[in-house]
């Protein structure tokens, strides 16, 4: 495979909020995840430092919370204050504590250094309790909400500048779900009452790759927008513990991640809002969550018929085997690599991409009682966090490899070899992705500017496609090579994510 490139043709700047991260109250995301006081790892302040301390070695730029589905009944004012009363969760069917809420959210964010980013309940919530939100957490002191802050030990207004009004209203899953022309309005009222509160915020909504839906909430809602809001998953995981073969995971890593963000492209385009809207890509991953025997999948006459049992087992329990870390491979981590390979090509469109979630269920951080494990995914963000530069370069390509196989009943081909090369005033890095799961593949690299003369390579792999980690067992990591010569070429192993460095 030949690549040339120069840095007199770039595509943009890459935004670090690229490397973002997604937090829900569900399973054990937060409660027992990131927020455990009864945790001997707890802080002051109730956080777990051990996980902290994995969030800051990925320099995690931005966290998207409440929801997610959570948030379409989630009413923010019963978290916060000193008296809070639980409440039942009608999205995912337990009792909310409201132990974390909107202050402890920031406290969280300041602890990272990142930016917090606010999803609002546009499913059973309104316009007002939007906007009242942002006086809470952006006013200094007028209005009741800003003094209520104050009250509750915030002088300082929160400063909350990212917020999304809804989740994904467009499906029949969500409470309170929309149709296009319900959803247009409810946006341009929401967004009117948000931006006359603190004109400073930047506003996205909630949307999906149809045109009917895109035209409708661009046209009604469009002038008050500074992004839209796309999600994706993609992998299957059966019963819950026979998640998608490695072969299978590689044919996603092509037009199906980039088939929505050129869609969406195309309608901004259409309506000359390219320039001023951005894609926010705010909740992504290969694995969706699994969560059985929630929406009415079930016969619920025998349901009240039966004791708890089932409620306990095939309901709640089934949730426990998102934390079956074995699910996540190698696989996680090529497929990874190539969704931030992706937004990264389209970095002058995509601004902020929120990995679904950063903590337990599908993360890239399990909790444990006595320490944390890192999955494979999670050591994609360290190299790619740390290491890459801001400037993307347009690629020219010869002789890329590919992979074909069968998904979905559809022949799909993808390359074999997935690369990005960013530069700065330093020097460069590549990001490159070999998915081959058995060969290795060989990357001649020609600059037009001055040829780098040294490289490092970062490695992400295991012994085999199928590696990973666990309790006790750590067979995925990173290696670095020493400064070696640079010729021009550069040997991927299989199966493997790589940061390349070159000066």
């Amino acid at each position: 495979m030949k690549v040339i490139c120069s840095k007199k043709h770039t595509v943009g700047k890459a935004d670090r909020m690229l490397f973002g991260h997604f937090l829900e109250h569900f399973h054990r995301q937060i409660y027992a995840g990131v927020f455990d006081p009864a945790s001997r790892f707890a802080d002051g302040d109730g956080f777990r430092a051990d996980v902290l301390d994995a969030l800051r070695r990925i320099r995690t730029p931005i966290i998207r919370w409440p929801g997610g589905c959570y948030v379409s009944a989630y009413h923010w004012k019963d978290g916060v204050g000193k008296n809070r009363v639980p409440t039942y969760d009608k999205a995912w069917r337990v009792e909310e504590s409201h132990g974390f809420g909107t202050d402890e959210f920031i406290k969280l964010c300041r602890k990272l250094g990142c930016e917090p980013y606010l999803c609002t309940n546009a499913g059973t919530g309104d316009a007002e309790e939007m906007s009242d939100w942002v006086e809470y957490c952006n006013l200094r002191d007028m209005g009741r909400w800003a003094k209520r802050r104050i009250a509750n030990g915030f002088p300082q207004p929160h400063g909350v500048r990212y917020w999304s009004i809804g989740n994904e209203n467009w499906g029949g899953h969500e409470i309170g779900a929309k149709s296009a022309q319900e959803w247009g309005r409810l946006v341009r009222e929401s967004a009117k009452m948000m931006v006359r509160v603190d004109p400073t915020i930047e506003l996205s909504a909630a949307s999906i790759p149809d045109l009917d839906w895109n035209l409708n909430l661009l046209r009604t809602a469009g002038q008050y927008l500074d992004w839209v809001s796309i999600h994706g998953y993609w992998g299957n995981t059966e019963n819950g513990l026979i998640p998608d073969d490695y072969d299978t995971v590689m044919l996603h890593t092509g037009e199906d991640i980039s088939g929505a963000i050129d869609r969406v492209r195309a309608y901004l385009t259409a309506l000359g809002l390219e320039k001023r809207i951005r894609i926010a890509y705010d909740e992504w991953n290969l694995r969706g969550w699994w969560h059985p025997n929630l929406m009415d999948t079930w016969d619920r006459k025998k349901l009240r018929n039966e004791d708890e049992t089932f409620y306990r087992d095939q309901v709640l329990g089934e949730r426990n085997k998102n934390d079956i870390n074995s699910i996540y491979t190698m696989a996680d981590a090529v497929f990874s690599g190539a969704f931030l390979n992706t937004c990264m090509r389209n970095c002058d469109l995509v601004g902020m991409a929120c990995f679904s979630p950063v903590v337990n269920t599908r993360g890239a951080i399990f909790t444990h009682e006595n320490g944390i494990v890192l999955r494979p995914q999670y050591f994609v963000f360290e190299l790619y966090a740390n290491l890459l530069k801001d400037t993307v370069l347009e690629l020219w390509t010869e002789d890329v490899p590919t992979i074909t196989g069968v998904l979905r009943d559809d022949e799909k081909t993808v390359d074999t070899v997935d690369l990005v090369v960013t530069c700065d005033g330093s020097g460069y890095a590549v990001a490159a992705v070999n998915k081959d799961p058995v060969n290795r593949q060989s990357v001649d690299f020609s600059f037009l500017d001055a040829a780098p003369l040294r490289m490092r390579v970062h490695t992400l792999n295991g012994p085999s496609r199928d590696s990973y980690n666990d309790i006790g067992r750590t067979e995925v990591g990173v290696t670095v090579s020493g400064w070696l010569p640079f010729d021009g070429a550069v040997s991927l192993a299989p199966h493997s994510v790589n940061v390349i460095e070159l000066l």
